[in-house]
């Protein structure tokens, strides 16, 4: 980490010459480019400056005690002044790893949410609706806008499935790390003996997608509408405002019921194809790579199990680092914030280290 820092530093100290260049300040599109590099790595720049003037300090109180003649009180007082400084050059450094993490440009985007029951039947079925809820839950926290766009009902109150737009700008930052499979272990209400149940839900991320990002040929879609039904089949409305959208070249399909509008129904499908579509390309590109790396927040993998909810225990596990919290009753009302931090510290030493 320290290499990257200290490049950063010197591309600062760089930029700062060449901004007193006439040669350059002549140059209004190349002043102005140079002149915003060089603000977004002043914080960094003056960080490592900090970082130095510790390491320094460091330096002279370690003379101080690697000489006996010093005495006992002057030894006391470099000890004293080694921990507060060995505290002072963590947190810099802490705060350094936060910049020199490279911005994911899909970070700041809304982004579509699968969620589908796996494992386990009609108890999958019911952890998927409580786990959207929970998603619900966190995302007003964060002030982002759920709007459902397809959902399948079973007869109990559980989801086959639902897929949803979670919008906001820096929704996507929160929920990447929700990709994956999901465990959960209850004893389910219909369970006569008391058993414990292992149950999984596989949950699909994908930051959406603009027009200009994907080009879809309208000639590769057929497009089917049909009357919207809720659970069970009954029908919510006699007219044809249900919108079934397949992509022909990829076989992806998108349906949207939720709006009684065929005219919403359909830019909301157009909108989940386009990440889906997307998607399923990165997934494929990433099969292809042979060094395909794994890393400790994981790929977005369907097969990796990523978090368990033990309720016997009032528990939930995040298996990626190792995070334990025994205070799962918040946690399904929302509260994401902890387990997220600490993935993301996870993803941020990892890309610094790397």
């Amino acid at each position: 980490m320290l290499k990257k820092w200290e490049a950063a530093w010197s591309r600062f100290h760089e930029l700062t010459d060449q901004l007193m260049d006439p040669s350059v300040t002549n140059q209004p599109t190349q002043l102005k480019n140079l002149t915003k590099e060089r603000a977004d790595l002043e914080p960094i720049a003056e960080l490592f400056e900090a970082h130095r003037a510790v390491e320094k300090q460091l330096a002279e109180a370690a003379q101080i005690l690697a000489d006996p003649s010093a005495g006992d009180e002057l030894h006391r007082m470099a000890r004293d002044e080694t921990a507060q400084l060995e505290s002072r050059r963590r947190e810099l450094e802490e705060q350094a790893a936060a910049f020199l993490v490279p911005k994911d440009p899909r970070d700041e985007k809304s982004l579509v949410l699968e969620i589908r029951a796996g494992a386990g039947g009609e108890e999958a079925a019911l952890f998927a609706g409580e786990l959207f809820r929970l998603y619900g839950k966190y995302a007003e926290k964060k002030g982002f806008k759920v709007d459902l766009v397809e959902a399948s009902e079973t007869g109990i109150g559980g989801y086959k499935n639902i897929v949803a737009l979670i919008e906001g700008k820096g929704a996507y930052s929160h929920f990447k790390y929700e990709a994956g499979v999901h465990r959960v272990q209850r004893v389910p209400v219909t369970e006569a003996s008391g058993r414990i149940h292992t149950s999984t839900v596989t949950v699909a991320v994908m930051p959406e997608v603009d027009e200009v990002d994907v080009q879809i040929d309208p000639k590769d879609l057929r497009i089917d509408t049909f009357c919207s039904s809720g659970a069970g089949g009954q029908s919510v409305n006699t007219t044809y405002s249900a919108v079934r959208i397949t992509h022909i070249p990829t076989g992806v399909v998108v349906s949207c019921q939720d709006e009684r509008s065929q005219l919403k129904n359909r830019a909301k499908a157009m909108r989940t194809l386009r990440a889906r579509i997307v998607e399923a390309e990165r997934q494929k590109q990433e099969a292809e790579i042979a060094q395909s790396r794994k890393s400790q927040v994981g790929t977005g993998d369907r097969s990796e199990k990523i978090r368990t909810y033990n309720f016997p225990q009032n528990r939930v596990t995040d298996h990626r680092v190792g995070v334990t919290l025994h205070k799962l009753d918040a946690v399904m009302e929302g509260d994401l914030d902890e387990i997220v931090a600490v993935l993301k510290a996870q993803q941020q030493t990892e890309t610094v280290n790397a």
